[in-house]
């Protein structure tokens, strides 16, 4: 993403990798802190608590307790699933098309 940065926009490449780490630090501090994320256009990350519950060894079989815990969930957008099915459905047929007549 940085160097889309540095290629695209012109900054420099230090801005640029300095720009990518803000952004996700911030997300990262947001849900750390328990806060929804939402990116307009891309999704939302959200924070789930878990409650215990019993588990089991796969290796052994032996019942074992499983913590609680929080978990970063992500749902995406309407807009990304979208332009993600697209994507496919472009994908597919470019595969079912022969290479000498592909279009680009």
């Amino acid at each position: 993403m940085a160097e889309l940065l540095y290629q695209q926009i012109g900054f420099n490449k230090r801005e640029s990798k300095d720009l990518v780490e803000a952004f996700f630090d911030q997300i990262a501090e947001r849900l750390i802190e328990g806060d929804d994320v939402k990116l307009s256009g891309f999704g939302n990350f959200q924070v789930r608590t878990k409650s215990p519950r019993p588990g089991r060894n796969p290796r052994t079989g032996e019942s074992v307790a499983i913590a609680a815990r929080r978990v970063v969930t992500f749902h995406a957008s309407p807009k990304l699933k979208e332009a993600v099915q697209a994507g496919m459905v472009e994908s597919a047929q470019a595969e079912a098309t022969p290479a000498h007549t592909q279009r680009f």
